[in-house]
């Protein structure tokens, strides 16, 4: 079976939720047989195609990308229905408006569609494409949606023209795809004492993670708090960080896969403060998950608190609440068979609902109904 996948950017050119789901559904499926090639955009596509162990990856120029939204050009119209004669099944993450162009210049073949997230932000946007967007989705054969929570919460999925399509599969993680010897030199670097408590975030300083609300709660916090990553937030993050006087929080920037391996193995609990409903899943909260680690999360209605079950894998707090999210992490931070017990709990629903053998086995059985 081909399988064609579309999204607006990929490997090597971002890094991203995104990118990283697509990957993981390539390998999760290449292991049952299916021939993958993603179909992207670049800003200097050159190679064109790249040969990676997941997928075939075909890039065309992105000539501009207004509100995130990569554009193509002609070149990019006339490689995607090259590759979609070649293609059994065409595999589409929304939202991406181009996509919706290209899937209506193409030539007719099996489509499925990832719902990962509503247009959120541009308000502007999403008025100006639904007319695109319903088209598109009423022509799908199938829509995945990663979460019942974000199903329920969801306008565009909870509407009957697309209803009867749906189709869960959560997103998972390939557990041999990460590295299998974690560089624990990063303790060290980061003056991590053998032993030592602490809380750790890892992901994109971006509006909507709620990194404000953890500075805050850092006051509070009776251990270390290490952010992994960097982003538009930083500058102002760590000014406030400093204007507070905190000891406890640890900007430890960007650091390698084996080194993220090696802090979440030692963390004592993982968090993801985000506030808004553009964290429509957090597939860290997935890595977590496979390292046995207790999550605290906020309640948003989206995919965050499908992988986080609150009490049972971790604990989920209001949003923008310093004080709940400062008392979550303090409990698990004097709490460590407690945080033991939540963290085999998140591990055993890994297992069932987020190992790449779950993923892959959904995501096969939808693209193998799709062709009859």
């Amino acid at each position: 079976m081909k399988v064609l996948h579309v999204y607006r950017t990929y490997y090597p050119d971002s890094q991203g939720g995104g990118q990283e789901a697509i990957r993981q559904i390539c390998l999760s499926t290449q292991a049952l047989g299916v021939n993958n090639t993603i179909f992207t955009l670049s800003p200097h596509p050159s190679p064109k195609t790249i040969q990676r162990p997941e997928a075939t990856v075909v890039r065309c120029r992105s000539w501009a990308a207004p509100a995130s939204c990569d554009l193509g050009g002609v070149d990019a119209i006339a490689t995607f229905r090259g590759l979609v004669k070649q293609a059994d099944v065409v595999h589409y993450l929304f939202p991406w408006p181009f996509a919706d162009i290209l899937h209506g210049f193409a030539p007719q073949k099996p489509s499925v569609l990832t719902y990962i997230s509503d247009v959120v932000r541009q308000k502007w946007l999403k008025t100006a494409y639904a007319p695109l967007m319903w088209r598109t989705l009423k022509g799908m054969n199938a829509i995945v949606t990663n979460s019942p929570n974000y199903m329920h919460s969801s306008d565009v999925l909870s509407d009957d023209a697309v209803r009867s399509k749906l189709v869960q599969i959560p997103l998972g993680i390939v557990e041999n795809s990460h590295v299998n010897e974690p560089d624990s030199n990063i303790l060290s670097r980061l003056n991590l004492n053998a032993g030592e408590p602490f809380i750790l975030f890892i992901g994109v300083f971006r509006y909507y993670k709620g990194l404000h609300t953890l500075i805050e709660a850092s006051l509070k916090t009776k251990g270390r708090v290490v952010v992994v990553g960097a982003g538009s937030e930083s500058a102002r993050l760590k000014a406030r960080v400093a204007q507070l006087g905190l000891q406890n929080v640890t900007f430890a920037g960007y650091v390698s896969d084996v080194e993220k391996m090696a802090l979440l193995k030692a963390c004592r609990a993982f968090v993801l403060p985000s506030h808004l409903r553009s964290e429509a899943y957090g597939l860290v909260l997935v890595e977590a998950s496979m390292c046995g680690k207790p999550m605290v999360t906020c309640e948003i209605a989206t995919g965050t608190s499908y992988i986080n079950l609150d009490h049972q894998t971790g604990f989920v707090v209001p949003p923008e609440s310093p004080a709940a999210l400062a008392n979550a992490m303090n409990i698990l931070l004097a709490d460590q068979a407690l945080a033991e017990r939540l963290g085999r709990q998140a591990r055993m629903r890994y297992d069932i609902f987020f190992s790449g053998k779950a993923m892959g086995k959904g995501y096969f059985d939808v693209f193998k109904a799709v062709l009859k």
